[in-house]
């Protein structure tokens, strides 16, 4: 599933074809992906001007003038593709613009959705009205997680995929920044003093920015807009890695939590 960095990745290759530009064509190809694409779609945005694009957790935002905002998630499989020569069978919207570029979004499982939301609402929009902090944003600190976690005694890695602690983390980025932080999956959360949550934020926040500069992590179905593969994967230090070496010289475990496949080093990461 594409998580922050994918997502952030999209945004970015989106932003030089969307922004500042005037929908000319909407085209929803289905009615439907994990829930109804409203039926308004067509009509809210056709001869829009994109005004901005950004990112709230793992969903896409794409601003209008007229007040609106697309929300898209991409669910399991779901990429746009820019300029596409022909539509593909899994092409469920079709955008163009003023300047005749266009974007389809592909989502081949039709786990991804797409929504429509007054801009000034978006706060109170269900998925991010308890969401918490932005990883990347400068409310995420350590006293926030010290404070958020105190006396929760479920393991560290699952509190971070609380999208009410911190919104947009998932399972490859928390085991990357775990490693990184040299802290046990599953160390008690609220057992975890603050220099070491201080050294989880930079963790956090590290292995984000690095796998944004590579483009994200291509491990099924992702690909960036412009077609290229997210290379994140080759730097990665634990996930997907059992039983190879991990760099402290021991040895990168696999468990399975909550149906979740939890990569860590037992050595470098103690409780």
């Amino acid at each position: 599933m594409p998580e922050l960095p994918e997502v952030e990745t999209t945004i970015r290759g989106l932003t030089p074809v969307l922004a500042g530009q005037r929908v000319t064509l909407v085209e929803p190809r289905r009615a439907d992906l994990r829930k109804a694409i409203p039926v308004d779609l067509r009509q809210r945005l056709t001869g829009a001007t994109v005004t901005a694009l950004g990112r709230r957790a793992k969903y896409g935002l794409i601003d209008t003038d007229r007040g609106d905002t697309l929300i898209f998630h991409l669910g399991m499989s779901g990429r746009w593709r820019v300029d596409p020569v022909e539509p593909l069978p899994h092409d469920h919207l079709l955008i163009e613009t003023g300047e005749g570029r266009s974007l389809a979004l592909n989502d081949p499982r039709r786990f991804g959705f797409l929504d429509l939301v007054e801009t000034a609402a978006l706060d109170a929009y269900p998925p991010f009205a308890a969401m918490g902090p932005e990883p990347l944003g400068p409310d995420f600190t350590g006293a926030y997680l010290h404070d958020a976690l105190k006396g929760r005694t479920a393991p560290i890695k699952a509190m971070l995929l609380d999208q009410r602690i911190v919104a947009g983390l998932g399972n490859i980025y928390v085991c990357e920044a775990l490693h990184v932080a040299r802290i046990a999956p599953t160390r008690a959360a609220g057992q975890i003093a603050l220099p070491r949550l201080e050294r989880l934020v930079t963790a956090v926040r590290e292995v984000l920015l690095a796998a944004i500069d590579a483009g994200g992590s291509s491990l099924r179905d992702y690909a960036r807009p412009d077609g290229e593969l997210g290379y994140f994967s080759k730097q990665f230090l634990v996930y997907g890695r059992e039983g190879q070496p991990c760099d402290c010289g021991g040895v990168v475990k696999r468990r399975v939590d909550s149906g979740r496949s939890t990569f860590y080093c037992s050595k470098c990461q103690r409780n």
